[in-house]
C-alpha cells in the first residue's frame, strides 16, 4: 500500500533549489523528493539518552561525515563559558534598555 504525502506552502527559493537538485541527479522533482524521504527514513533512530556522551558518540559513529551541532550538554557549555569568561561582564547596557530604546525609536 502506498501513501500520498503533500507539502504545502513551500517557499519558491526552496522549490527552485529542489528542482535544480533533481536536475543534477537526473530525476523528476517527485523522484528527488522520494530519494530524500527514503534516505531520511533509512537513518538510524536517535538514541533516547541524547545527553550522554557515549550515546552521542555511538550515534555520530553510525553516521560518519555528518556534522552534529549541539553536541555538548548544557552543563558542558556553561562550564566552557565560565572558563572563557570567569568574571561577569559589567559596564555594558542592559538588555531592557536596548529594547526600550529600539521601541521608543519607532
Amino acid at each position: 500500500m502506498t501513501i500520498n504525502l503533500s507539502v504545502k506552502g513551500v517557499p519558491e527559493p526552496v522549490a527552485d533549489a529542489l528542482r535544480q537538485r533533481a536536475a543534477r541527479n537526473h530525476r523528476s522533482l517527485q523522484g528527488e523528493l522520494m530519494a530524500i524521504i527514503e534516505r531520511a527514513a533509512a537513518e538510524p533512530a536517535w538514541p533516547a539518552a541524547v545527553g550522554s556522551g557515549a550515546a552521542f558518540a555511538s550515534a555520530a559513529a553510525a553516521r560518519p561525515g555528518v556534522i552534529h551541532r549541539g553536541s555538548k550538554t548544557i552543563e558542558e557549555t556553561a562550564a566552557a563559558l565560565r572558563e572563557r569568561f570567569p568574571e561577569p561582564i559589567t559596564g555594558g547596557p542592559l538588555a531592557v534598555d536596548i529594547i526600550r530604546a529600539d521601541r521608543d525609536s519607532r
